[in-house]
């Protein structure tokens, strides 16, 4: 086990290094909504990539991802490569999200589907959607927080003082400047991940002898972890569960859609989308690695998701190595839960509150960052044992807003009342299965039947209803632009 002072001593100093970026991003504050929540738009590439990359490869991944190949072994890279195949969606979506916002000056994705489909009720459903279905995926970050430094000092840091610890972070990083020092730190948060990760597993992979060994002794020992489906966990229709939602987080997550907002061109475009490839593929093929030595170095946990922290207190991981991997998975946890926070108080300050002016929207905002964090936090605490699932439950529910999206760039027909009754009856689909009727997010009808609901709703009720007079045709006033920067 490490050392609790030594942990917290580790933390004080990143959270102090933190907190001097998010001060300085502060200096540049101009005072307005636009500023507080795209930082103007101003972005480059390489900040917005590893801060889309720190928000997407969260806790997730060393925590849940890792857990599932130690219980399911290969099929977890197969469910992550159909996530990370799911970013090549931005080739075609990302053009668009930023010229429709850099035109209209959309601050949320919410509002940019209530001009296109002329409805408010269109906005605050899909904001009304993402604040539902995103607790879950909040939750996960605490909870990953939470069962890695209770792990890793046999439970001298408290579930509890954990969770609090990365709240704490999380609510500072993101109130100070919104998202200027959340991108700030993001980017650094990104580096530590990356480079913890990297150590760690080269220090796993040395004591068990070298890759040549270690491919060796995974061959003999684990073989079944290597096959398909593998040794339970995996069959098609868990494939199919989990794997059909992730496809679509690029544009049904509005936490990542929103990084699209705050480019300065098309170019820091292009740079962003080569930063997230890169760091996506290369964290995913360390996560996976990490699962399979854990393996072999900590084998015959009952909780999968503790793998991570048996590793680290194996004895094949310097002390140093594992503390700085501890505040990688920190730093990712608190960089998807700030980025989160910072989205939904963008939605519920632009999309539910439309008439309040820029300070009451940066207000407003403020509080209900304090309030996502809290609950997520008071959640996690609870329910910690269940972090998979809950993370599965907000990807299959966010999916409901796919059609709509899609819809808006290239079905000049949808109307808003199809993409209300899209939203809606699909979130309420979902909520009602996985809730009142106990689907788990491993069974693919819950993810086959809310979305083949709300494409369905989608294109029904769009034939049986007008487009509103006041709805915005992106298709046709987005051309010329999409011509302009050779976008497809």
């Amino acid at each position: 086990m490490l050392s609790p002072a030594l942990i917290w001593s580790a933390i004080a100093g990143f959270a102090t290094f933190g907190l001097l970026i998010a001060w300085r991003a502060t200096r540049e504050n101009a005072g307005t909504a636009e500023d507080y929540y795209l930082g103007n738009r101003r972005f480059g590439g390489m900040v917005a990539g590893l801060s889309y990359a720190a928000t997407t490869y969260s806790a997730f991944m060393l925590v849940v991802l890792t857990g599932l190949t130690y219980r399911g072994g290969i099929g977890a890279l197969g469910f992550e490569l159909i996530y990370f195949a799911g970013l090549g969606l931005l080739v075609i979506f990302a053009p668009r999200f930023w010229l429709a916002a850099k035109r209209w000056g959309f601050i949320s994705p919410a509002e940019m589907l209530g001009a296109r489909y002329g409805s408010r009720w269109v906005a605050r459903a899909a904001a009304l959607v993402a604040l539902v279905f995103l607790m879950p995926y909040c939750t996960t970050q605490m909870a990953g927080i939470g069962l890695l430094l209770s792990g890793v000092t046999g439970g001298e840091i408290t579930l509890t003082q954990a969770v609090a610890t990365g709240a704490l972070l999380a609510a500072l990083w993101t109130l100070f400047a919104g998202i200027r020092s959340v991108a700030w730190t993001d980017a650094v948060q990104a580096v530590v991940m990356m480079g913890s990760a990297v150590l760690a597993i080269l220090f796993a992979v040395a004591a068990l002898g070298g890759w040549g060994a270690f491919a060796q002794a995974t061959l003999e020992t684990q073989g079944s972890h290597l096959s398909v489906p593998g040794p339970g966990l995996w069959s098609l229709g868990t494939f199919t569960a989990l794997s059909l939602p992730w496809f679509f987080f690029a544009i049904s997550n509005p936490q990542v859609s929103q990084r699209l907002f705050i480019l300065k061109d098309m170019a820091a475009m292009r740079r962003m989308i080569f930063w997230v490839l890169g760091f996506g593929l290369a964290f995913t093929l360390i996560a996976v690695i990490w699962g399979f030595a854990a393996l072999q170095l900590a084998p015959g946990l009952e909780n999968t998701a503790t793998a991570t922290p048996a590793l680290l207190t194996s004895g094949a991981i310097p002390a140093p190595v594992a503390v700085l991997l501890i505040l990688g998975i920190l730093a990712a946890a608190v960089s998807t839960l700030d980025s989160i926070a910072l989205t939904l108080a963008a939605m519920v300050a632009r999309d539910v509150m439309t008439d309040a002016q820029p300070r009451a929207q940066i207000l407003t905002g403020r509080v209900v960052v304090i309030l996502v964090i809290l609950f997520a936090s008071l959640f996690a605490v609870q329910k910690a044992t269940v972090v998979d699932q809950l993370a599965a439950l907000s990807a299959a529910g966010l999916m409901v807003t796919v059609p709509a999206t899609i819809g808006a760039f290239f079905w000049r027909r949808a109307t808003a009342a199809g993409a209300l009754a899209s939203i809606l009856g699909g979130a309420a689909l979902a909520v009602w299965m996985a809730m009142v009727q106990g689907v788990s997010v491993f069974n693919p009808v819950l993810a086959l039947s809310v979305g083949g609901l709300s494409v369905g709703l989608f294109l029904i009720v769009s034939l049986l209803t007008r487009p509103h007079p006041e709805a915005l045709d992106f298709a046709a006033e987005l051309r010329p632009d999409l011509d302009r920067v050779n976008a497809w």
